[in-house]
């Protein structure tokens, strides 16, 4: 029963994204498509395994992680409820060189963000669920956001920032920075190591750019639940 609780998202969620697909001219609750990025990346990517998206193969960081096999399956049992959906890492994996634009437009990679937990979130502007979970989102950060937790929404629409600004205006997500990719590199990287399916895609990372913890799909992450979720992952 509770395998199968994780399979499925919460009929809040679902509803929500329906609503959010009419609104987008969305035609499914969730995108399970291939995404394009940079195409020779990602047939390279295919041919060597654990390759982020800065080039470099990690491997010593992977052993590092790999050791934290124990802190990823309290996670996962901390994953209940709303957010039962959050796998643990199997093994903990270093994601700190997933490359990705900071709000002022410069590059950057997890490894910026050492020392913090990270929620991080991958969306689209034209994702149905993405759009229904972004204000939960918002409001995880406002509550608990700091110097110990931070939600990493990363958006990976085409082109520039100016629709993904508009639209998070428009919903009132007044705390969320707008971390961007704009390549797709960072989805088809993840989804090259087996993370990701489609979008939405939440990962969660230690202070040392570890993989804990991931899901496909949307969650609610204004929650009870969630919030024990990051208090876990936190200590």
């Amino acid at each position: 029963m509770a395998d199968r609780k994780k399979l499925i998202p919460t009929v809040r969620l679902l509803l929500l994204a329906a609503v959010a697909g009419a609104f987008a001219g969305a035609v499914a609750v969730y995108v399970s498509k291939t995404l394009n990025g940079n195409t020779e990346a990602e047939q390279m990517a295919q041919q060597q395994p654990a390759v982020t998206s800065s080039g470099s193969t990690d491997g010593a960081a992977d052993k590092v992680c790999a050791a934290k096999a124990g802190k990823a399956r309290a996670i996962g049992d901390a994953a209940t409820g709303e957010v039962a959906a959050m796998l643990p890492a199997d093994p903990p994996q270093s994601l700190k060189g997933l490359a990705f634009t900071s709000p002022d437009g410069k590059p950057m990679t997890l490894a910026d963000h050492a020392g913090k937990t990270l929620l991080v979130n991958l969306w689209a502007t034209w994702c149905a669920p993405c759009r229904a979970e972004m204000p939960a989102l918002n409001a995880l950060e406002k509550e608990k956001g700091g110097d110990t937790f931070e939600v990493v929404a990363v958006n990976v629409d085409t082109g520039g920032d100016e629709k993904p600004k508009k639209f998070l205006s428009e919903i009132g997500v007044d705390t969320l920075k707008l971390y961007r990719d704009n390549t797709m590199n960072v989805f088809n990287d993840l989804k090259t190591r087996g993370l990701a399916l489609g979008l939405p895609v939440t990962l969660l990372v230690d202070g040392d750019g570890c993989l804990l913890a991931h899901m496909n799909g949307p969650a609610e992450w204004a929650s009870p639940d969630a919030a024990k979720l990051i208090e876990a992952a936190v200590r």
